[in-house]
C-alpha cells in the first residue's frame, strides 16, 4: 500500500468522484477525513470505508468558510495526529445550470468561486502549518478539462477552474522550500456523476460525442481518476510540483 498510515483530507468526499478518491486513498492506507457539506453522505462514505477495512472519518464542512476550514484541519489533527494529503475536490457545479453567460446572476458567478477558488485556498491554508511541522505534503487540486475547451454555458464554473489550474503553480512556487508538492488532476467529462446529471439544458448525445473525440473511445467514469490521484499522493510524485495532469482519454492534449 503506497499511503500506509497517512492522513488525507477530501472535500466534497461524500459523493461521485469525491467518493471514489476517498475509498482509494484507504485501499492503499491512508486514515481518510471524509469532508463534505451534506454530512450524511459524508457518513455514509466513511463507514464504506471501515466496512472495508479502513479508516475514516466524516466531517461536515462549508469550504468557503475560514473558520469551518480551519476547524477541518483541527479536527483531523486532533483525530489522527497531523495532516498529509489535501484533495481540493469540492466544488459548485451541479448547482450551477448550464446557460448562457449573460443568463448567470451575481450570486451564482459569486458562490462558484466562493467554493471552487476561494474554498481551494482557505483548506490550502489550514492544513499547510501540519505539513510544514511533518517537512512534506502533498496538495492536489482538481481543475476541469472544460478550460481548454472553451465550451460554452458554463463560464462561472470553467471561468473557476482556470483559476485553480493558475493557483497550483503559485502555490507550488510558494510551498517548494517546504517540500509540498501542489499539483492539479484535470478530468475530462465523468459521465453518470451529479455533476454531470444535473446540467439542466446540456445538449443531447453530448456524451457520445465527446467520447467519439477522445482517443480511447469510452465514457469516463470517477475509476479512470483515481491512480492517478494515488500517484500524485504518494512518494513517487516527489519531484513533481505545479503541474496540470489531464485525465481525459487523449480528448484533450494541451
Amino acid at each position: 500500500m503506497k499511503l500506509q498510515g497517512r492522513v488525507a483530507i477530501v472535500t466534497g468526499g461524500g459523493r461521485g468522484i469525491g467518493r471514489a478518491y476517498c475509498l482509494r486513498l484507504a485501499k492503499e492506507g491512508a486514515k481518510v477525513v471524509v469532508a463534505d457539506l451534506n454530512m450524511e453522505n459524508a457518513t455514509m462514505v466513511a463507514k464504506e470505508i471501515e466496512n472495508a477495512g479502513g479508516v475514516g472519518f466524516a466531517w461536515k464542512v462549508d469550504v468557503s468558510s475560514e473558520s469551518e476550514t480551519q476547524e477541518m484541519a483541527k479536527a483531523a489533527i486532533d483525530q489522527f495526529g497531523n495532516i498529509d494529503i489535501l484533495v481540493n475536490n469540492a466544488a459548485y457545479m451541479a448547482e450551477c445550470s448550464y446557460k448562457p453567460f449573460t443568463a448567470y446572476t451575481v450570486e451564482e458567478w459569486e458562490r462558484c468561486f466562493a467554493v471552487n477558488v476561494k474554498g481551494a485556498w482557505l483548506c490550502t491554508k489550514a492544513v499547510v502549518p501540519s505539513m510544514m511541522n511533518n517537512g512534506k505534503g502533498k496538495i492536489i487540486n482538481i481543475s476541469s478539462g472544460t478550460i481548454f475547451a472553451g465550451i460554452p454555458m458554463l463560464l462561472p464554473y470553467i471561468s473557476s477552474k482556470g483559476a485553480i489550474a493558475v493557483m497550483t503553480r503559485s502555490m507550488a512556487r510558494e510551498l517548494g522550500e517546504y517540500y509540498i508538492n501542489v499539483n492539479c488532476l484535470s478530468p475530462g467529462y465523468v459521465a453518470g456523476t451529479e455533476g454531470a446529471q444535473a446540467m439542466a439544458g446540456k445538449p443531447p448525445g453530448m456524451e457520445e460525442a465527446l467520447s467519439s473525440l477522445q482517443c480511447i473511445q469510452r465514457q469516463q467514469t470517477p475509476d479512470d481518476l483515481v491512480g492517478t490521484l494515488i500517484f500524485l499522493a504518494s512518494d513517487d510524485s516527489d519531484f513533481i510540483t505545479g503541474q496540470l495532469i489531464e485525465v481525459d482519454g487523449g480528448l484533450q492534449m494541451p
